[in-house]
């Protein structure tokens, strides 16, 4: 059905059920209002700092649909910059990356420094008589911007909570958990591609262990993930009981933070930890977890997050696939269309066969050339078709599975669910996502939001 985007939202999104309205993946005027309350409010991923290590380095992201500059200024500091000049609002950048002194519109040429500020007017003098006040015609600087472990994020809201408030146990843990793999640097180049979806499909997808062995049959017939060579029979029993390699539809966890970040796969028996240590250097590198294995990164993950392997998604958009050590941002292009960004980062200590072992299996699992992403893509494509249908609008889609079946637990903090497979996380994230476009500031978003539930609760 069409929708009137003023809202309340929460009526398209019923917790109790499971359902959701097909139209908030259609509708364009709910588009609309979500690119303003929740990607312009929101804390967006930018880069990491490798990417932008010295003064005037700078990289082009995106919040929503708007271009923004990532760079350091001449005193080294972030900033996020509005990638359009105050004149006519043409790009004053138009490489995805680079270092510059200053940033020049091509049309007037009106000149913009490192930290926005309007430094150059051709004919300030002559044309506008020095009465042009060039303090206050800088690029629109973010609101606030901050870095995590080195991942910069940015807030075109100055209402926004501080960037590690925001993140919580869970957004932090989620970032923790590719973080402290220890010293990472990028791989020069960002995969990018267009897919025919709805982002917020995209989204919830990362959650879904429920689709692997349906959607992927194909690609695991393939080969996308190499079996382990020369093991014995006791070998395999091993790794099956690791869950090394494996889907664990029986051994899933599921961790909810506020303001929608979550994580969801499988996880790891503690027992399990021991045995994989034996076979990290006979399986792919997509395997690798020694670094749970280091008592600090235990003591900043704790108990739930060391045995966590599951996908984390900080809300709104930004995807932490654990094991190919990659980013992903899903960048709306209006309802019916996504841009997918994919980073990949290798250890900087990892020798040369070890970090191209690393890129290959990141290039051949996602991306544009990647199995899992054109068997996923396929899907999401025709799922976002067929939302627009006026008959299919009618009927809303489920997301009950495991509703009320496993009590909440709590540690350290950490609200989680032990279960088996489950679309717990794709719901929170669609609770998430109805506060968010109900509020219509940060302080009533503040009051209204969804904090991780309690113990013995039954989401």
């Amino acid at each position: 059905m069409l929708h009137d985007a003023r809202g309340p939202f929460s009526s398209l999104v019923d917790v109790t059920t499971g359902l959701v309205d097909r139209s908030i993946y259609a509708d364009q005027s709910i588009y609309e209002l979500e690119l303003e309350r929740i990607f312009a409010r929101a804390w967006n991923f930018m880069c990491h700092e490798s990417q932008i290590p010295k003064a005037g380095d700078f990289f082009l992201s995106f919040i929503g649909e708007e271009s923004v500059i990532a760079t350091r200024d001449k005193k080294g500091e972030l900033q996020v910059l509005l990638n359009s000049c105050r004149h006519r609002g043409n790009a004053v950048c138009r490489a995805e990356s680079g270092n510059a002194r200053s940033f020049l519109c091509t049309y007037h040429g009106w000149t913009y420094g490192l930290d926005g500020s309007l430094i150059g007017v051709p004919g300030y003098k002559d044309f506008y008589h020095e009465q042009l006040d060039k303090s206050q015609w800088g690029l629109v600087k973010a609101g606030k911007v901050a870095s995590y472990k080195g991942f910069v994020f940015a807030t075109m809201d100055p209402e926004a909570p501080d960037l590690e408030e925001y993140l919580g146990e869970v957004g932090r843990m989620g970032i923790d958990l590719i973080a402290e793999r220890g010293d990472m640097e990028i791989v020069e180049g960002i995969q990018k591609n267009l897919i025919g979806c709805n982002w917020k499909l995209a989204v919830d997808n990362l959650f879904d262990w429920y689709h692997p062995q349906i959607s992927h049959a194909s690609a695991f017939m393939a080969g996308a993930v190499r079996e382990p060579q020369n093991l014995t029979q006791q070998d395999m029993m091993q790794l099956q009981k690791a869950q090394i390699g494996g889907l664990s539809p029986m051994h899933q966890r599921v961790i909810l933070g506020g303001y929608g970040h979550a994580i969801g796969g499988p996880r790891i028996e503690e027992e399990a930890l021991d045995i994989r240590s034996k076979f990290y250097d006979r399986v792919d590198p997509i395997f690798d977890d020694r670094y749970r294995e280091d008592p600090k990164v235990q003591d900043v993950l704790g108990g739930v997050g060391v045995t966590t392997a599951g996908h984390p998604n900080i809300f709104p958009n930004l995807w932490v696939a654990l094991g190919a050590h990659q980013l992903s941002l899903r960048l709306p292009r209006g309802p019916h269309q996504t841009e997918i960004w994919w980073f990949t980062f290798t250890p900087k200590d990892a020798t040369p066969d070890r970090k191209a072992a690393i890129v290959g299996m990141a290039n051949s699992i996602f991306g544009a050339a990647g199995l899992l992403e054109q068997d996923d893509g396929e899907n999401w494509d025709q799922s976002t078709r067929a939302m627009r249908g006026v008959v299919a609008q009618r009927y809303p889609l489920n997301f009950a599975m495991g509703t009320g079946a496993t009590p909440v637990a709590v540690a350290g903090g950490v609200s989680y669910i032990d279960t088996t497979i489950n679309e717990h996380a794709q719901l929170w994230t669609y609770r998430a996502w109805a506060e968010w476009m109900d509020a219509d500031s940060w302080a009533a978003l503040k009051q209204t939001h969804s904090t991780a539930p309690a113990a013995d609760a039954r989401p």
